[in-house]
């Protein structure tokens, strides 16, 4: 059985993974046939949001790896002890942990860090040529990794004009995408969809994202 890694950022579209993209993307893994192994790093969030009320809940703190944990139902292996040999394709659900606790895309731009460990994995599955998908703003996180790369990947995140800017100024092309579509780069092997970037109820963002799961699993060797 192939197994696909998911790399969460926490809990809520607001802090952490988008839990409705992490979802169907654990739901499109299962059908396919293969089998998902959760992971995420285990540092603090960068905040906490109230997602009833949008706000940030000062002085709280939370664990993006006990977060995430909640939505892998308990089964999550910290990043740091997931090798690229372990696992044959790696996606990455959107939501703003993607840009906040991943990375620092939501704070800095195309001037961000990435979490070490995340760079890490990245590069390992590139150097072995193994399969990659990235949803949602994930593809600009992506970019930032690949920004002192020989081959810059083709991404999308939609049609947002700032984001694909920022993108496109990290070195990675830019293509416009429907939410039910995805983006292929071959040669990089590396799918993308803009999911809730774009999508507006979760069928056509599910559509999306069953496609590039698909997409990615055909990619495995």
């Amino acid at each position: 059985m192939k197994k696909i890694g998911v790399v969460l950022s926490g809990c809520g579209v607001y802090d952490g993974a988008e839990i409705h993209e992490s979802v169907i993307t654990l739901l499109a893994i299962d059908r396919a046939g293969a089998q998902a192994v959760c992971m995420a790093p285990n540092v603090d969030q960068m905040h906490v949001v109230n997602h009833l009320t949008g706000e940030e809940s000062a002085g709280e703190k939370r664990n993006v790896l006990v977060e995430a944990a909640r939505i892998a139902r308990g089964e999550i292996k910290d990043i740091s002890t997931v090798k690229a040999d372990d696992i044959d394709a790696l996606v990455f659900p959107g939501g703003f942990g993607a840009a906040k606790n991943l990375s620092s895309f939501a704070v800095k731009g195309e001037n961000c860090d990435v979490h070490p460990e995340v760079v890490r994995l990245v590069k390992e599955f590139a150097a072995k040529q193994k399969p990659q998908a990235v949803l949602c703003i994930a593809p600009a996180m992506m970019a930032k990794i690949y920004e002192d790369a020989p081959k810059k990947p083709v991404l999308t995140i939609g049609n947002d004009k700032e984001t694909s800017g920022k993108i496109e100024i990290m070195g990675s092309r830019h293509q416009d995408c429907a939410a039910n579509d995805f983006v292929l780069d071959a040669e990089n092997k590396i799918v993308s969809t803009p999911a809730y970037m774009l999508g507006q109820n979760i069928s056509e963002v599910a559509e999306g994202i069953e496609k590039t799961i698909n997409e990615l699993i055909k990619l495995i060797p």
